[in-house]
């Protein structure tokens, strides 16, 4: 269908996650941080919307058919908070462990800690079309941080099924469970 695709995303984890998915596709990834085009603001309040903004503008300024990712943390007793919000509960700068920390926090001695990451997918092409894949992975979050690898929310986040979080994980054994992983199943079907 294509052989170049734009990641809408300025974020190094997120584009080392999906090139290695996509590497085996023979898709040539360059991501929009690479390309130094600026992040549009996220005016939406669902991933949906905001991976639309994301891909749009990347799309608009390329001339390319462009990915975009927009994920959080929902976590289950704080009324799915962070959720869409998750990037800025780690402040300008963003910082994680800062970030991290407020959702432990706001969790207190609750004994609910149930939680799940959400991946919103956007493939938006040249023409304007778009088509949206959602992939979810339930879990709970773990205090104190576990694991050196990942990004983001990783270290607190412990999948349904497993005794490690996401960052003590290699992308392989992350893969199994994300959902990155799950909304990029969906997606390369089209690839295909």
């Amino acid at each position: 269908m294509f052989k170049k695709l734009v990641l809408a995303t300025h974020n190094k984890g997120k584009v080392a996650e999906l090139a290695a998915m996509l590497a085996p596709y023979g898709v040539e990834v360059i991501s929009a941080g690479e390309l130094g085009l600026p992040e549009p603001i996220e005016t939406e309040n669902t991933f949906v919307g905001n991976a639309l903004i994301k891909a749009r503008a990347a799309s608009l300024a390329t001339g390319l058919p462009v990915l975009a990712d927009d994920s959080g943390l929902c976590v289950n007793i704080l009324n799915g908070d962070p959720g869409v919000y998750s990037a800025d509960w780690a402040g300008n700068p963003r910082d994680f462990n800062v970030a991290m920390k407020k959702v432990n926090d706001a969790l207190g001695d609750a004994t609910d800690r149930s939680a799940y990451f959400i991946s919103v997918f956007a493939l938006v092409m040249a023409d304007g079309t778009n088509q949206i894949f959602e992939g979810r992975c339930n879990g709970e979050i773990i205090w104190p941080p576990r694991g050196n690898g990942g990004h983001g929310y990783d270290p607190i986040f412990m999948p349904n099924g497993e005794t490690r979080t996401f960052a003590a994980m290699t992308l392989d054994e992350k893969a199994k469970y994300s959902h990155r992983a799950k909304a990029f199943e969906q997606f390369i079907k089209v690839l295909r």
